[in-house]
């Protein structure tokens, strides 16, 4: 039977206590990562859906400008959507040029 010096007890607590706070924070990022790639799907998901439908078109021998097309049009949509809002622009104002 080998006895335990008191130092080496806590050690081993503290390695097992170390290890979950390694895990915790790998959980964090790993779902911070994840919000972030499903807001930026959110963002260009309409895009992505259309150039991969016109991708595999293309793959496979068919015609797949319709597909581009539509990717093109939802990359405007995206771009418009994107651009620099103010105030103005939630109070129906921007039009009016009142100050």
């Amino acid at each position: 039977m080998r006895l335990f010096h008191p130092t080496e007890r806590s050690n081993r607590h503290l390695r097992k206590h170390q290890r979950g706070q390694g895990m915790t924070e790998y959980i964090i990022i790993v779902a911070l990562v994840a919000v972030a790639a499903i807001a930026v799907y959110q963002f260009f998901g309409q895009v992505l859906r259309a150039q991969t439908a016109a991708m595999a078109k293309e793959i496979a021998g068919e015609d797949g400008s319709q597909q581009s097309r539509a990717a093109a049009s939802a990359a405007e949509s995206a771009a418009i959507q994107a651009a620099p809002k103010s105030l103005k622009s939630f109070t129906g104002n921007s039009e009016s040029g009142a100050r």
